[in-house]
């Protein structure tokens, strides 16, 4: 069976997308693990389908490339929310999109020639509590603990935003050997659902630089709830300050975070690379 499907990216985060709303993907986990494949298919961060919704102006269903289904992805609902405006045809500078981890709502905040192409989501609260995270820590929050990973000991910030990140905050990133120690990180015991791992440099009050180690996929370009849960764990341990506005550098490209101390904001482009048809 031949099925288009829509390459999009925020900032470098790519994801293969299915617009699902009348014609269902079976066995998704399959698909997802085959077409990401960056050599021999497709090739992206995993797949996305954008299903109807019952509570929302659409459904997000995203996998990962390993084939393991996500709860929520910062940079894909950006692309959701383009998909929904540009393809689906509603043109609404509010949209919502139901996820899950909640319904997110999104405001497009940039259009070009009649498509959407910047939104600010707001990406609901940061969860800070070990047990909802999940991550086997004692106390009511994990804000700069010791964690012994592979024989070194780190200092890390535990948050979740609908999906588990550790923050690690440090020298350059770039310097990192980060397929050796991402893993290491991803399938630690303290995580028993594994984990997303930021490793992160305060470059002032009002900026960091981060690359991420994403479960399921590896490091990619940019993660969205990764620079979320940055920007929450730089304003708990004083690196910067609530209700202004951080500059998150990634490796593809950067995102605007605002936490409030309850709930976080977060701007960003989603951009169509190209549209496509593949054999299922």
């Amino acid at each position: 069976m031949q099925r288009t499907f829509y390459k999009l990216h925020g900032i470098g985060n790519d994801y293969i997308y299915f617009d699902c709303f009348d014609e269902p993907i079976r066995n998704p986990k399959k698909l997802a693990q085959t077409l990401s494949d960056r050599h021999y298919s497709i090739g992206g961060d995993g797949i996305i389908l954008v299903e109807r919704s019952q509570k929302a102006d659409g459904r997000m269903r995203m996998f990962n490339a390993d084939g393991s289904e996500g709860r929520m992805c910062g940079n894909g609902v950006r692309c959701v929310g383009k998909l929904l405006y540009d393809v689906k045809g509603i043109r609404k500078n509010t949209l919502t999109v139901e996820t899950k981890s909640g319904v997110k709502t999104l405001n497009v905040v940039e259009k070009r020639k009649g498509k959407a192409t910047a939104f600010t989501v707001d990406m609901g609260k940061a969860i800070l509590k070990p047990e909802k995270i999940p991550a086997l820590f004692a106390g009511e929050t994990v804000v700069d603990h010791p964690l012994l990973v592979d024989g070194t000991a780190y200092r890390v910030t535990c948050v979740s935003m609908g999906n588990p990140h550790c923050v690690v905050f440090g020298g350059d990133p770039d310097l990192l050997d980060l397929k050796k120690i991402g893993p290491k990180f991803e399938h630690h015991p303290a995580f028993p659902e594994r984990v997303n791992t930021e490793f992160v440099q305060v470059l002032g009050k009002d900026q960091l630089k981060m690359r991420v180690w994403e479960r399921g996929s590896g490091e990619t370009w940019a993660c969205g709830t990764g620079a979320c849960a940055a920007a929450v764990a730089a304003v708990l341990n004083g690196y910067a300050e609530k209700e202004k506005e951080i500059l998150v550098h990634l490796k593809g490209g950067d995102l605007k975070i605002c936490y409030n101390g309850e709930r976080v904001l977060m701007t960003g482009p989603a951009e169509l690379a190209f549209v496509g048809t593949v054999e299922i």
